[in-house]
C-alpha cells in the first residue's frame, strides 16, 4: 500500500529505516533498548526523543517515525531540538528533576508560596521551552504532544506526580498565553523509568486543527477536583487538514465513561471500552470533516500495558477490533490512573480526493 502523502507515523526497524532513506523525516521517538540511529540512516539532523519504556514485542528496534511529505530542515532553540516542513514542526525536549532540585530546593528554603518539587519544576521548565520555541519558529499551533514521566504514579510530597505534572504543565501553558481549556492540543502522558528524565515531544503547526471531544466522555480539562487539583490539558482529538488530505490525531484513551474509570481489575472489558472511545472519535471526525470516513482497522495505534502478562489478553481484543494487518506497537508503561491496565493512542490518515 503506497505510503500517505502528508504527516503521518511510521513504525519500522533500524534496517527498514536505514533502507528508506527517507528524505521527510521530522522526527523519532526510540524505546527502551532500541539501537541508536546514525546519521547515515536518514537526513542529518533529526531530533530524536529517547523514550524509556520497554516495547513488548520480539521485536526490539522499533522506531516510531513521523514524516511530513516534503523536504524538512533542522534546528534547536535553547534546549529544544526540532525540525520543520513549511507548516509543521516536529520537536522535543528532556529535562532532569536532578537539574530541576537545586531550583526547586531554593524556593523551599526562602519560603516562597508556591514552592514546588523537582518534577514541578522540569516541567514547567520543560513547557515554558516548547512554548518559546513555537513563538520563535512561528508555529502557534500545538497538534499533539507526548509527555513521559518517570514514576507517574507514585506519591511524593503529599502528592501524586501526575498531579504535580498537571499543575506544571497548566501554569507554564497558562503563563505562556496559551489555552487550558478548549483548543488544547491532543496529548498523552504515561509513565517512564525511575531514572529517566521528563520526556516531551511534539507536533506543531501553522494551520489551527479542529479540537475534537467525546460525547461518552467529560472532557479531560473539566474533571472534577477528585483528579487533582489542576485538570488534565488536552482534547481528546485533533483533526488536521493539510493539502494532502486530514490526519487524526487521537489522545491517549483508556476505559472512562463520564469522568469515571470503568471495568477495573477486567484487562479485556477495559480494551473493548476504550476501543468503543475510540469508535466514538472516530464517528466524531467523520462529522466534523464532512466526507472522511476514518475506520478502526486504518489506524496506527500505540498502545501502552500496565502488567506484561495482560499483553496476550490486550492482544486478542484488538485483532478482533481492528484485523490482523493493523500497524500496532505495545509499550509497558505506567498509566495515568492505577486503576487503568491499558491505554490506547491512535493516529488516522484520510485523503483529501476522497473527501466528497
Amino acid at each position: 500500500m503506497r505510503a500517505p502523502s502528508g504527516l503521518h507515523p511510521d513504525y519500522v526497524s533500524l534496517a527498514e529505516y536505514q533502507a528508506a532513506r527517507w528524505t521527510d523525516v521530522l522526527g523519532v521517538a526510540r524505546f527502551n533498548g532500541s539501537p541508536t540511529l546514525g546519521d547515515t540512516a536518514g537526513p542529518t539532523g533529526v531530533p530524536v526523543a529517547q523514550v524509556s519504556t520497554p516495547l513488548l514485542t520480539a521485536a526490539t528496534d522499533v522506531y516510531e517515525v513521523w514524516r511530513g511529505g516534503e523536504p524538512a530542515e533542522s534546528g534547536q532553540h535553547d534546549r529544544v531540538r526540532f525540525r520543520r516542513s513549511g507548516d509543521t514542526l516536529f520537536g522535543c525536549i528532556a529535562v532532569t528533576e536532578e537539574e530541576s532540585q537545586p531550583q526547586a530546593d531554593c524556593a523551599a528554603r526562602s519560603g516562597r508560596s508556591g514552592a514546588h518539587s523537582a518534577l514541578h519544576t522540569a516541567t514547567t521548565h520543560a513547557y515554558q521551552q516548547i512554548c518559546a520555541t513555537l513563538q520563535a519558529q512561528s508555529y502557534p499551533y500545538l497538534l499533539r504532544v507526548w509527555n513521559y514521566v518517570p514514576d507517574i504514579n507514585r506519591d511524593t510530597q503529599g502528592t501524586e506526580r501526575y498531579w504535580q505534572f498537571n499543575s506544571a504543565r497548566r501554569h507554564a501553558l497558562s503563563a505562556s498565553g496559551r489555552s487550558v481549556a478548549g483548543n488544547v492540543p491532543a496529548a498523552s502522558a504515561l509513565g517512564a523509568a525511575s531514572d529517566s528524565p521528563l520526556v516531551v515531544y511534539f507536533l506543531a503547526g501553522r494551520t489551527a486543527p479542529a479540537f475534537l471531544e467525546n460525547p461518552r466522555q467529560v472532557s479531560a480539562y473539566r474533571y472534577p477536583r477528585q483528579y487533582g487539583p489542576h485538570s488534565p490539558v488536552f482534547s481528546r482529538a485533533t483533526l488536521l487538514r493539510q493539502p494532502g488530505g486530514l490526519t487524526l490525531f487521537i489522545s491517549g484513551t483508556a476505559s472512562i465513561i463520564g469522568h469515571r474509570s470503568v471495568h477495573v481489575g477486567d484487562t479485556a472489558a477495559q480494551t473493548r471500552e476504550t476501543l468503543s472511545n475510540i469508535a466514538a472519535l472516530l464517528e466524531e471526525a467523520n462529522r466534523v470533516s464532512r466526507g472522511a470516513q476514518f475506520c478502526l482497522g486504518a489506524l496506527a495505534c500505540k498502545v501502552y500495558v500496565r502488567r506484561p502478562e495482560d499483553l496476550p489478553v490486550i492482544q486478542t481484543e484488538l485483532k478482533s477490533a481492528l484485523g490482523e494487518g493493523a500497524r500496532v506497537i505495545y509499550l509497558q508503561a505506567d498509566i495515568c490512573r492505577q486503576d487503568l491496565l491499558v491505554e490506547i493512542e491512535a493516529t488516522g490518515m484520510y485523503p483529501l480526493a476522497a473527501v466528497a
